[in-house]
C-alpha cells in the first residue's frame, strides 16, 4: 500500500480503476492509454453512484468487487483517509495479501499523469536569496500600523522589514519604530541618507543601512553594521569603486548594488553593470532593488519578479528589495519568495524552472482538460437526474441534465435558452444563482484559457481560494438515492 508513490506498473499486472458513473468514458479512456503505455490488461469498475467525490471508504466497501488475479486496484484521490480499511477489505475479499492499492489522482483525466510520474513532488524549501520588504514612508504611519504591516509581509516571505524613511522630513522617533519591530522578532534595516535617522536607527537595533555613497559613507564605521554601497550616480561605476575601497579599508561590511534601473533610463546597461560588479567583485555581497521595475511598469508583477529572480540566482545576487504599493505589484513579495525557491532549484538542478510549481502561473493554467465530443454525449446518455452539469469543452460550454443539453458561450443566452425549455421546472431563485455563478466561472475559463470544474475555484496559482461545495441540488436526500 503505497497511496503517494508513483506506481511501477510492468506488463505483469493487472491493474483495476475504480470511478462513478460519470467518470466512466474518461476513465475507460485513461485505462486504455495506461494499457497500451505499460502493456498491462486494464479494467474499470463503475460504482453505482454518479460522482465518485461522493464516495466514502464504508460505502465503497460495500459496492466494491475486483476480477480475478488483479495485482493492482486504483481508487479516487477523494478516499485517502480510509486507505487503510479499503487495503484490509481487498486483502480479504480477494484472498491475496499481495494485493496492491493505490490512491489515484481526484480528476481521473490525470491518471495517465500520476501513473507515469510526469508529474513528480519537487523540494522547494531551500533559497539563497534574501526577501527585504519595504514599507514606504514608514514614519508617516503609527508604529502600531507598521508593526501590523511587518507582521504581514513576513507572513508572505519576507526575512527583513526595510523601514522607509520620508526625505522630506526627519523623524524624531525612529529609534521607536525600530524598537517596536525588533520586539516583534523582525531583522530591520534603515533607509534614510539623514545621519541623526540611520544613527537612531541603528542604536535601537537596525542592523542594515541603505544606502551609502560618497556623501555619507565616512559616517558608515561609526554605525557598526552593515551597509548597501551604491554609485553616486547609477552610470557611474567609478564612485562606487571608490565607495567599496573606503569600507574595505575600515573594515564595514558591505552589500553592493550598482541600482536596477527601469525600462526607460537604461534597464539593460543597468544589468549589464550586475556583470560587470559580479566578475569584479566575485566575492562580494549583492543586492537587487527590484522595485524600481515591478513598480514603474505597467504588467502584473508576477512574472517580472520571476526574471529577476532568476537573474539574481545566476549572478549570486543574494539579497533582493521589494515593495508592493502599486496595485499590480501588491502581491510581490509572496511572488519573490515562491520564485527564489523555484530559481534555487532550477539552477542548482541545470533544469528550467518548468513543471516545478504552478503558483506563479496566475492568469492562465499550465494545461486544459477540455470535455470531448465522446465524453459529452456518453455523460448525456448516462445523466438520469433533473441536477446540472456544467462543462468546458474547447470552444465552449454545457450545461446538461436528463432534460437538456445546451452548448455556447455567452451564460446569459444560455440561462434564457434553460428557462425557455418547457421540460425544466426546477430552476427557483436559488438554483438560478448558483447557475449564474457558476456560468460565470465558466465564461471566465474560457475566455482566459483556464480550466473550468464545477463547485471549484478556478487555479489562479498562489492567489486561489478555496471555495466551500454550493450545489444546490446535492441535499442529503440526493445522497441517499445516489447510495
Amino acid at each position: 500500500m503505497i497511496p503517494h508513490s508513483v506506481p511501477a506498473f510492468t506488463s505483469d499486472h493487472r491493474v483495476h480503476l475504480v470511478t462513478g458513473k460519470l467518470a466512466e468514458i474518461a476513465t475507460r479512456e485513461a485505462a486504455a492509454n495506461l494499457s497500451s503505455h505499460f502493456g498491462l490488461s486494464c479494467s474499470v469498475g463503475v460504482m453505482p453512484i454518479t460522482v465518485a467525490a461522493l464516495m466514502t471508504p464504508r460505502w465503497l466497501m460495500r459496492h466494491l468487487s475486483v476480477p480475478d488475479q488483479t495485482t493492482d486496484v486504483v481508487v479516487p484521490g477523494y478516499l485517502e483517509p480510509g486507505v487503510r480499511e479499503i487495503q484490509n477489505f481487498l486483502v480479504k475479499e480477494t484472498g491475496n495479501p499481495a494485493i496492491r492499492l493505490w490512491i489515484g489522482p481526484k480528476d481521473c483525466r490525470d491518471l495517465v499523469t500520476w501513473a507515469t510520474g510526469k508529474e513528480r513532488d519537487v523540494d522547494l524549501s531551500k533559497y539563497s536569496v534574501e526577501i527585504i520588504a519595504e514599507i514606504n514612508h514608514a514614519p508617516r504611519m503609527t508604529i502600531q500600523a507598521v508593526c501590523q504591516e511587518a507582521a504581514a509581509l513576513r507572513a508572505c516571505g519576507a526575512d527583513r522589514i526595510d523601514l522607509g524613511c520620508d526625505p522630506s522630513r526627519q523623524c524624531d522617533v525612529i529609534g521607536d519604530y525600530v524598537s517596536a519591530l525588533r520586539a516583534d522578532g523582525h531583522a530591520i534595516s534603515i533607509d534614510s541618507f539623514d545621519e541623526r535617522e540611520v544613527s537612531a536607527a541603528v542604536k535601537a537595533g537596525a542592523d542594515l543601512v541603505l544606502s551609502v555613497n560618497s556623501t555619507n559613507r565616512h559616517r558608515a564605521p561609526a554605525w557598526g553594521c552593515e551597509v548597501v554601497a551604491i554609485p553616486d550616480r547609477p552610470e557611474d561605476l567609478s564612485s562606487l569603486h571608490e565607495t567599496i575601497a573606503f569600507l574595505d579599508q575600515e573594515a564595514v561590511p558591505y552589500r553592493v548594488d550598482p541600482i536596477l534601473e527601469p525600462i526607460g533610463s537604461g534597464l539593460m546597461k543597468s544589468l549589464i553593470r550586475y556583470d560587470a560588479i559580479r566578475d569584479l567583485y566575485p566575492k562580494a555581497r549583492m543586492m537587487m532593488g527590484i522595485g524600481n521595475l515591478t513598480e514603474l511598469s505597467d504588467v502584473d508583477s508576477a512574472g517580472v519578479n520571476f526574471l529577476l529572480l532568476g537573474l539574481c540566482e545566476e549572478l549570486r545576487v543574494t539579497s533582493v528589495l521589494t515593495t508592493q504599493v502599486i496595485n499590480w505589484a501588491r502581491n510581490s513579495v509572496r511572488e519573490c519568495d515562491i520564485a527564489r525557491r523555484l530559481m534555487h532549484h532550477a539552477i542548482e538542478q541545470s533544469v528550467p524552472p518548468k513543471n516545478l510549481s504552478a503558483e506563479l502561473v496566475c492568469l492562465r493554467d499550465a494545461r486544459l482538460k477540455p470535455a470531448s465530443e465522446a465524453f459529452l454525449q456518453g455523460l448525456g446518455s448516462t445523466i438520469k437526474d433533473h441536477n446540472y452539469r456544467i462543462l468546458n469543452s474547447e470552444n465552449e460550454m454545457h450545461v446538461l441534465s436528463s432534460q437538456v443539453h445546451l452548448s455556447g458561450r455567452d451564460p446569459f443566452e444560455l440561462f434564457e435558452q434553460l428557462t425557455k425549455n418547457p421540460a425544466v421546472e426546477n430552476v427557483d431563485a436559488s438554483h438560478a444563482f448558483y447557475l449564474g455563478y457558476e456560468m460565470a466561472k465558466a465564461a471566465t475559463a474560457l475566455q482566459l484559457g483556464k480550466q473550468y470544474e464545477q463547485d471549484q475555484a478556478l487555479d489562479w496559482g498562489h492567489l486561489t481560494v478555496p471555495e466551500d461545495r454550493h450545489r444546490v441540488e446535492l441535499t442529503s436526500r440526493h445522497r441517499k438515492h445516489e447510495r
